[in-house]
């Protein structure tokens, strides 16, 4: 008897037990320890809640929930929360405040090329970003409280996670996919950039720490009192796999700035987007 193709099918899906469903791959991107210092020369402030390590960006991983993603940040250091967040309805962690930033898809001219009023970065045309997810110890009130006032043209593209929390050393958070526009396609580009929570900003900085010509208490230094240096502490460069050489890559990116007395001679840094299929 000639048998139909349903028929075919279902021999198969019996003589195999089933037939995988097609998912969302998870992703891992590496970074080496130590280059927690900005362009090469950041220092930390002086205050003893900003513990070394503290900054200092060694994994993120991305994995597939279902109708969520999972957003990993790993960092050299044990997380505490020195100012007792939860105290504000705060979400566990108190200095750190990194930002993921997402190109969905590799096209020039779609995006955005400014980083958050703030970082003081930009992002080249062709790795433009569409989506930035927010890991911020704050309440998710005042995060959207800040993002439109200071950052209203950017708002659709600027996503609160639904779920942040602490484990041991690294922040983790969940991400509705419908709040990204769907599923992360192959080809995607991503960039964490490290800075650290500032409860009382400069008005014009989203919940963004300063980076000052020299360190104080609850500053960092090494930077320039012009406010036009790249307020990051870390992120990802090269092909994300950890190597020693990453460091530098991230150190030449950052350091490729200028503050001057005079505004219109200032000169933004540009910061790398990683591709996680390309470094396959």
């Amino acid at each position: 008897m000639r048998r139909t193709i349903p028929s075919l099918i279902m021999s198969v899906v019996l003589s195999v037990g089933f037939i995988p469903m097609a998912t969302a791959a998870d992703y891992t991107l590496k970074d080496p320890r130590g280059d927690d210092k900005g362009p090469g020369n950041y220092l930390y402030p002086t205050d003893a809640v900003y513990v070394p390590g503290g900054f200092d960006i060694t994994e993120v991983s991305i994995k597939d929930k279902g109708k969520n993603l999972e957003f990993k940040v790993e960092v050299a250091t044990r997380i505490e929360d020195p100012w007792d967040s939860k105290s504000w309805n705060g979400n566990g962690f108190s200095i750190q405040f990194p930002q993921l930033y997402l190109d969905l898809d590799h096209k020039a001219g779609s995006g955005e090329t400014k980083g958050l009023p703030g970082t003081n970065v930009l992002f080249a045309p062709e790795s433009a970003w569409d989506k930035v997810v927010l890991i911020s110890p704050q309440p998710r009130g005042r995060v959207q409280s800040e993002i439109d006032t200071k950052a209203a043209s950017m708002k659709d593209k600027i996503v609160i996670p639904t779920v942040t929390r602490v484990q041991g050393n690294a922040l983790i958070v969940q991400v509705a996919k419908s709040d990204l526009g769907g599923e992360l396609k192959p080809g995607f580009g991503i960039q964490v950039l490290m800075q650290s929570n500032e409860g009382f900003p400069d008005p014009a900085d989203l919940l963004s720490r300063k980076v000052n010509e020299f360190n104080g208490q609850h500053r960092f230094g090494g930077g320039s009192d012009y406010d036009c240096d790249p307020h990051v502490l870390d992120l990802l460069s090269g092909q994300a796999k950890g190597e020693a050489s990453e460091k530098e890559g991230q150190f030449e990116a950052l350091k490729k700035y200028t503050c001057d007395e005079d505004q219109a001679r200032w000169v933004q840094a540009v910061v790398p987007m990683i591709y996680p299929e390309a470094a396959k």
